[in-house]
């Protein structure tokens, strides 16, 4: 049976937001456009990088999952951004969830996978992502 989580990986279109805290959103961005995915990206950070789109207002209408992995600023207000738009569909990386992200996910209208490192579903089972996926599914945490 396929989880919500693994669900959410075989989708092909995404906006990944990052502010360069979190090395793993920068392996996320790379693997999903390995995998042939549409990726947008929105980076907060000092430095954006290439390409990156520059505000909420530039992200493509065409996206419908995000993923979040920002530390610097709250996550949930870019949810509540987002979800002006029509995007419902959110994945808030492993320790960049907040008490504020957690009341979203009373939304029933959106859909929040929060507590789960991206990589860990995206990672090749030979890399120490592998390694988290197997510990993750030995302790029922996947």
């Amino acid at each position: 049976m396929v989880t919500k989580q693994e669900e959410f990986w075989e989708r092909d279109n995404f906006l990944v937001i990052t502010d360069g805290t979190k090395p793993a959103i920068k392996w996320t961005i790379a693997e999903l456009k390995k995998r042939g995915k549409i990726v947008s990206v929105l980076d907060l950070s000092e430095k954006p990088m290439e390409g990156s789109v520059k505000d909420i207002g530039s992200v493509p209408v065409t996206v419908k999952n995000v993923i979040i992995g920002i530390t610097k600023s709250e996550p949930a207000r870019l949810i509540e951004k987002l979800a002006e738009r029509g995007i419902v569909d959110f994945w808030v990386h492993w320790k960049t969830d907040t008490c504020d992200v957690d009341h979203l996910e009373y939304d029933p209208n959106l859909n929040i996978i929060t507590g789960r490192c991206s990589m860990m579903y995206l990672g090749s089972g030979t890399s120490i992502h592998g390694f988290h996926r197997l510990v993750a599914k030995t302790l029922g945490k996947y």
